[in-house]
């Protein structure tokens, strides 16, 4: 029988936020040691599968201690937070005990290796490759000085930060104590400048920027859809003169602001769902099983529509896509990203797309070679429209061009689908009336 695990009652455990993920990135504390809180007042912002959320406190009680800094992963499942013990409420926290006086007699020697002595690092002590190894009290020093001890370098036992080489970062210490350097461009401590660093011209010159939060699942997400499916894309442009004026008509019927967006949207519906989904194109509407070596075909075409945000592509997905009008689309796709930018759109809305749409054009760009939103099995890039020559009945005429690319696994569909389904959507935005709105659109 497995030995019971024994779990400390006034530990927070990270909950599993809602999307069955194993771990979260710490992105803000809301709370600082020694807070009191109430039952929901929020804790902390993680992220977790492009989603901010913000995670709340399951009881009131006293801060005591804070598991993690911003930028490191928890793992549902491991102390978040602390609480103070009930019976000693009216006490410091644990962490940030101080250290007993020293007797008078006690040489300065002491009193700098105080913040060295195992017995008085206790839990606050942080251990592992790159952390920081510092008493309570001398994080407690370093904070009231405005001190980052992750540039310290720590000359006591083992590495650990003493009060003293706080003091000497601040300015307000006997010198000889250096920040710590990075590996690029840290300078001994000994070096001729009283103990600073000395920034390389190198790393004046530069900027290493971690893959966090958004921008690490965007690359992770990424990467995998390079390594699974075989891309390929099939481009081309088409006339939207008629359709641009059907778009101006519309727009100023509704006075609402209408792109071209949620029209080659709605043609793309079109095609993926013709004779219910199973027609010749229908496949362009699947997601890829690797577990099962299956191409799993869908009915409904839940559009995914990338969004550019601050923190990073979002995929935001309008489910049953298939069963809304031009002017539907239209506010869906305005709603979505605007909660996606916001960041207020909650995790379930950013997943289960069948198929994406990245409107990229509306920044600059003809033509793209956008990467398949894995595991679906096509995304269609919409490129910058423009006004160019044309021929018109065969004569030379000025027009407006929206180009279109095409990406597909080649796993799943052949080119010569693709390029007929890329065909068949062009056709739909020729002829605007196979795209007037549907009488549920008003």
């Amino acid at each position: 029988m497995a030995p019971r695990i024994r779990v400390n009652p006034n530990d927070f455990c990270l909950p599993d936020l809602g999307e069955g993920l194993e771990e979260a990135e710490l992105i803000e504390w809301c709370v600082h040691v020694g807070d009191r809180v109430a039952e929901n007042d929020v804790l902390a912002k993680m992220e977790t599968a492009k989603a901010l959320v913000e995670v709340p406190s399951p009881r009131a009680g006293v801060i005591s201690m804070l598991h993690g800094k911003p930028g490191q992963c928890v793992k549902v499942g491991a102390a978040l937070v602390s609480y103070r013990e009930e019976a000693v409420t009216n006490a410091e926290p644990e962490v940030e005990a101080e250290p007993a006086q020293p007797d008078e007699k006690e040489t300065s020697a002491e009193r700098e290796d105080a913040g060295t002595v195992v017995g008085n690092l206790g839990a606050a002590t942080e251990e592992g490759d790159g952390k920081v190894l510092a008493a309570p009290a001398v994080r407690r020093l370093a904070r009231d000085l405005g001190v980052d001890l992750e540039h310290v370098v720590g000359t006591g036992i083992g590495g650990r930060v003493t009060s003293r080489d706080v003091e000497g970062a601040s300015g307000e210490g006997p010198k000889g104590t250096a920040p710590r350097g990075r590996e690029t461009g840290g300078a001994p401590a000994g070096s001729s400048n009283g103990g600073r660093a000395t920034r390389t011209a190198a790393e004046v010159s530069t900027m290493r920027i971690p893959f966090r939060g958004v921008r690490r699942t965007i690359a992770e997400h990424l990467r995998y859809s390079v390594t699974h499916a075989i891309h390929y894309t099939v481009m081309d442009e088409v006339e939207v003169s008629d359709l641009d004026v059907l778009r101006r008509r519309l727009s100023a019927s509704s006075n609402e602001k209408i792109s071209l967006l949620p029209f080659v949207a709605f043609a793309v519906c079109r095609v993926l769902t013709a004779q219910g989904g199973a027609g010749k194109f229908g496949r362009l509407n699947s997601t890829v099983d690797d577990d099962t070596q299956e191409i799993v075909q869908h009915r409904a075409v839940h559009l995914g529509i990338a969004t550019d945000t601050e923190a990073g592509l979002m995929v935001p997905v309008i489910r049953h896509a298939e069963r809304m009008g031009v002017l539907e689309l239209s506010r869906e796709i305005q709603r979505a990203a605007k909660a996606a930018r916001e960041r207020t759109i909650t995790p379930n809305k950013l997943v289960g797309s069948t198929f994406t749409i990245s409107n990229f054009g509306s920044l600059a760009g003809r033509f793209g070679t956008p990467i398949i939103n894995y595991p679906e099995a096509g995304i269609l890039g919409i490129g910058r429209a423009r006004e160019d020559v044309v021929v018109q009945n065969g004569m030379l005429g000025v027009g407006k061009i929206l180009p279109l690319s095409l990406s597909a696994d080649h796993r799943v569909i052949d080119g010569a689908t693709a390029a007929g389904a890329l065909g068949k959507i062009m056709d739909l935005l020729r002829t605007p009336e196979e795209l007037m709105p549907r009488p549920e659109d008003g």
